[in-house]
């Protein structure tokens, strides 16, 4: 039996109708309508709490009256058809008030299975629309799977589609067209030129501005940064990093790797220039060989380093700015919310995460003989 029958048969709990037909018909009739507005679940939910005391007070639950006269009798029952006609009024204006995302179907369509998506997923549903049903599709790192994925999400009755990860986020771009898509866990999704007219996201990483106040913040007295880099890879970052330096006080210096075995030349040559060495995301540069030499140097050489990270923190790095999975999927599930709300209309550029997770090595910091005041102190998520 579904919801709609369970919902019929409280109607039908009492013996007859006789004492409040019309009402009770009317009452019935706008039941039936709201179903399509609204879950059918939370309608029964509703009425499963009211209908023992509603009947009750028709008469209708059992079948001896509980009135002890015919006035006594006449006021109740007049009380009960007021109370049904503001219940048909409230039911409706509560319906019509609520927002059309607490009825939507949301699929949720994952690169892969892995622990950091389920962790953004779960800040998803905890804000995004109240009420919306998700559906969640798993593509197993398959971008073939993915694409099969998205075109039965197009045939379904998914009113947004939220991608987690690149794979994901590719397939659905190029399958779903008439429905809005809002990607998250991706790093730089400009360069995957995911900018369709239907979809927009939330940033990966923390913004260039940010992590310069935020060293700023933190290291007062330094202004000479350094960074590796692969032209290949993030040559553009560098650029708009170089760029920004100077409005926090601060001078950037980079120099090329274009490949891992440069990496030693070019960072012996860089430590001796520069008075902090701030790590960014690239391949080339960073790999499970070259970090642990390019933080051991950094020490020896009385040099900070900046990673992006909370492990570069834990394995010396002196500050890591880095994102919260769990609150991208948060700020993600906000998105969601106003796109269906018609708060937000695509396309959109990709939106930066307000909140930042910032870790320090309070060793390294001891070592390097670098102090932090107090009032920073409840800015520090992780410490090691």
């Amino acid at each position: 039996m579904n919801t709609v029958d369970d919902i019929d048969r409280l109607f039908r709990a009492g013996r007859s109708l006789g004492a409040c037909p019309t009402l009770t018909l009317l009452l019935r009739r706008t039941i039936r309508d709201h179903l399509h507005r609204s879950r059918p679940e939370k309608i029964l939910n509703v009425f499963q709490r009211i209908h023992l005391r509603f009947f009750r007070a028709c008469g209708l639950a059992s079948g001896r009256t509980s009135f002890a006269s015919s006035r006594t009798a006449m006021s109740v029952r007049l009380l009960a058809a007021w109370a049904v006609v503001g219940l048909v009024w409230l039911l409706s204006l509560c319906t019509l008030c609520v927002s059309e995302s607490t009825a939507m179907d949301i699929a949720i369509l994952q690169s892969s299975d892995i622990p950091a998506y389920h962790e953004a997923v779960a800040g998803l549903k905890a804000t995004g629309p109240i009420g919306a049903i998700y559906t969640e599709y798993d593509a197993q790192g398959d971008l073939e799977l993915g694409k099969k994925l998205a075109r039965k999400l197009r045939a379904s009755n998914a009113s947004l589609v939220v991608a987690v990860g690149l794979k994901a986020a590719l397939a659905a771009k190029v399958e779903i067209v008439d429905v809005p898509i809002v990607y998250m866990m991706i790093l730089d999704p400009l360069k995957h030129q995911l900018t369709a007219a239907n979809m927009t996201g939330t940033l990966l990483e923390v913004p260039i501005d940010r992590q310069l106040k935020i060293m700023r913040t933190f290291l007062p007295t330094l202004h000479r940064l350094g960074t590796l880099y692969d032209p290949a890879k993030t040559s553009s970052w560098v650029k708009n990093a170089v760029l920004q330096a100077p409005i926090s006080d601060f001078q950037l210096k980079g120099l090329p790797v274009e490949g891992e075995k440069e990496v030693p030349q070019q960072l012996r040559a860089l430590l001796g220039d520069v008075e902090a060495l701030w790590l960014m995301p690239d391949s080339t540069v960073l790999t499970n060989e070259s970090l642990r030499f390019i933080l051991d140097s950094a020490l020896a050489h009385q040099i900070p380093v900046i990673g992006f990270s909370p492990e570069f923190t834990r394995l010396g790095a002196l500050l890591s700015l880095s994102v919260n999975y769990g609150q991208v999927g948060r700020e993600t599930g906000l998105l969601a919310k106003r796109i269906l709300d018609g708060e937000q209309l695509l396309p959109l550029n990709p939106v930066p995460i307000d909140r930042f997770k910032i870790t320090v090595n309070f060793k390294t910091a001891k070592f390097l003989g670098i102090t932090f005041p107090k009032e920073l102190m409840s800015f520090i998520d992780e410490t090691y």
